[in-house]
């Protein structure tokens, strides 16, 4: 049952016409410039949805986003507020910290499962997945090629290499 009726004029049916038909644009703005134009035709949120292959709460959203908001808002998504990080700077330190200690007993080397689980028994963060720990990790080690401009031999050829594993131009190998 559709709450909503949508009737444009002619100027706003033109520009999502074009928005359709030409250019390049996000395609979930075009399907909602879609849902808009059918609705228009007088079309049930039923039958929108069979011609456009979407689910009829969409279709509802879309409507009350339009009359309640306006065509422009009906078209571009909502601004979401940006998601606080998981870990914070001292987090971090602590996970580094972790990660550079010996292993636990019984294990060859720390994994990022039980990095994550050391870092929720020590009360570090209240949760953490083992991807969020990977992804720190990945960030510090590039922080830290970053910083070290140190060059090193590479294998028996004893070539000079930079800190990101590339041949260093201009250096003579060491001795």
């Amino acid at each position: 049952m559709k709450r909503y009726t949508i009737n444009l004029r002619d100027e706003e049916r033109d520009e999502l016409t074009r928005l359709t038909t030409s250019g390049r644009h996000a395609p979930r703005k075009i399907l909602r410039a879609r849902i808009l134009l059918k609705a228009d035709e007088g079309l049930t949120d039923i039958k929108i949805g069979e011609h456009l292959g979407v689910g009829i709460r969409t279709i509802e959203r879309v409507r009350l986003r339009c009359a309640t908001e306006g065509l422009s808002a009906a078209l571009n998504p909502k601004k979401r507020p940006p998601k606080r990080p998981k870990i914070d700077g001292e987090a971090e330190a602590r996970l580094v910290q972790l990660a550079c200690s010996t292993a636990p007993e019984g294990r060859g080397r720390w994994t990022l499962r039980l990095l994550g689980d050391k870092l929720v028994e020590l009360d570090v963060v209240d949760s953490i997945s083992h991807e969020t720990v990977r992804q720190c990790l990945e960030k510090k080690r590039a922080e830290a090629l970053e910083d070290a401009k140190v060059l090193y031999t590479a294998g028996t050829e004893r070539r000079v290499r930079s800190g990101n594993g590339r041949r260093a131009r201009g250096l003579s190998p060491s001795l």
